[in-house]
């Protein structure tokens, strides 16, 4: 092929007829095959609450940060979007200004959301910003300090976990009442700040930096969400990045905060969602904590200019589903590897440290990462990809490239275990493949195999649009 193709239906028409022959697609302008406003309502809310943390407290994202905040340069907060009426049953995605979320905390969401209003866990989804300058929460890539959390740091940080899990369910209790009809729509635009950062040689990692040459995904797709005479109750945007220009003491929320307050004063009343898609190996160019602004209005102008343009409608509620897979680690270190570690220094020593004492308690490092992936698909109108932790753009762009341009592909949802990096970067090794696996509790790299289950587990999930699709499916 040598077109981009409009959807999966004719992705999936061409493998049927040409078997393994290889597929390309490409993303459309926000204009270009979009349809024009109206058709039928659906009942949507929003909401969102303020979860700035009320005193100091350990920021999470960089380890050299070893006392807690100093004061708040921008709030933080949880932000919620609920689809469907409760006979149709309802989809909830929420956002939240955070570093690191675990698994833990969303089950916790999940199941009190299961409980009081009877969603469904697949019909749930919960989306980090992974700003550096948020709040750490209680066993969120807990040694990447490197040295033993003081007592009292880790009680304002539980305390504030609770807090949050509290604030989260509420957040999205609160946008289940406030449904009332409105209309989706989509558009994708482009911002170009994300760089590649990671900086190679003869084919292997050096350090980090700008890499030119490197892999990157600058689309922008938006979900819009209006009230039936056209005033813009909400937008959901999509960029991949790192959330890694402030580097200070300060809390916030980095140019995903930025972005959302821009779009929010400049249509007062909407409610402004920002998700993360594949940027774990992209940084904001320049990274430099002055120049926050700047990328964060980047995203608002260019969410501006799609807000004057074309939209394409989408209909209908999410058909939700979620699996969980298990992804291999690769070889892991023996005992005596472990000893060697602990007789150096840094951060390889404390966490050897800490493995060695679990063994002699009788508990041996995992083999593998239990890892959620999560679809949510609007028949062919779109179709949302959820994966856990900081994965690569590889990812997105092979996505798209075998799925259709009408993908979207959010990271850092459900939990954040570990990087997730492809096979390519696996080959190059560096930073996201072996360097920061200590920090997330991890004794050893990924498996090649990794990518490969990732994506035929993405391909499986995504419902073949020629057959009748189950409404919802959960492996749990």
């Amino acid at each position: 092929m040598n077109r981009p193709m409009k959807n999966r239906r004719e992705f999936l028409a061409t493998v049927g007829a040409a078997g393994a022959a290889s597929i390309v697609a490409g993303s459309a302008g926000a204009a270009a095959g979009f349809a024009a406003e109206g058709g039928a309502t659906i009942s949507v809310g929003v909401a969102r609450i303020d979860v700035t943390p009320d005193g100091p407290i350990r920021l999470h994202g960089y380890g050299f940060r070893k006392t807690e905040s100093t004061g708040v340069a921008g709030r933080l907060w949880v932000k919620a979007l609920a689809i469907g009426t409760d006979e149709q049953g309802p989809a909830i995605l929420v956002t939240v200004d955070n570093c690191v979320i675990t698994a833990e905390l969303t089950e916790e969401v999940a199941g009190r959301l299961a409980k009081k209003a009877g969603v469904p866990r697949e019909r749930f989804v919960l989306c980090a910003s992974h700003t550096h300058a948020g709040p750490c929460l209680t066993a969120a890539a807990p040694f990447i300090f490197g040295e033993p959390m003081p007592p009292e740091h880790q009680a304002r940080i539980d305390r504030y976990t609770e807090q949050l899990i509290d604030r989260l369910e509420k957040v999205s209790l609160h946008a289940l009442a406030a449904r009332r009809p409105g209309r989706l729509a989509w558009a994708q635009g482009r911002v170009r700040f994300a760089a590649n950062r990671r900086k190679m040689k003869d084919n292997k990692w050096v350090g980090f930096g700008v890499n030119p040459e490197g892999p990157v995904d600058h689309d922008l797709p938006v979900l819009r969400v209006t009230d039936p005479d056209g005033t813009l109750r909400a937008v959901l945007v999509n960029y991949a990045c790192h959330a890694t220009t402030v580097t200070s003491y300060n809390i916030h929320g980095d140019w995903p905060g930025v972005a959302q307050a821009a779009i929010e004063a400049n249509h007062p009343g909407a409610v402004a969602m920002i998700a993360i898609g594949c940027g774990a190996d992209a940084n904001p160019k320049p990274m430099d904590e002055s120049k926050v602004d700047q990328h964060g209005q980047a995203v608002a102008d260019e969410v501006e200019r799609l807000l004057a343009g074309l939209w394409r409608p989408v209909r209908g509620r999410p058909a939700c589903r979620l699996k969980r897979v298990r992804l291999p680690l690769g070889e892991l270190p023996t005992r005596a590897d472990w000893e060697k570690q602990v007789a150096g220094k840094g951060h390889q020593a404390y966490y050897a440290q800490a493995v060695l004492a679990r063994m002699d308690r009788g508990v041996e490092p995992p083999t593998s990462v239990p890892y959620p992936i999560q679809t949510w698909t609007f028949g062919d109108d779109l179709a949302m990809v959820f994966l856990a932790g900081e994965v690569v753009v590889d990812y997105s762009l092979r996505s798209k490239k075998e799925l259709g341009g009408d993908l979207w592909v959010t990271a850092y949802a459900n939990d954040v275990p570990c990087y997730i990096a492809s096979r390519r970067v696996m080959g190059e090794g560096g930073y996201e493949v072996d360097g920061s696996m200590p920090f997330f509790d991890k004794p050893t790299r990924l498996a090649p195999a990794t990518e490969e289950l990732i994506m035929t587990t993405v391909h499986g999930l995504l419902p073949d649009p020629a057959k009748p699709a189950p409404e919802a499916s959960s492996d749990r």
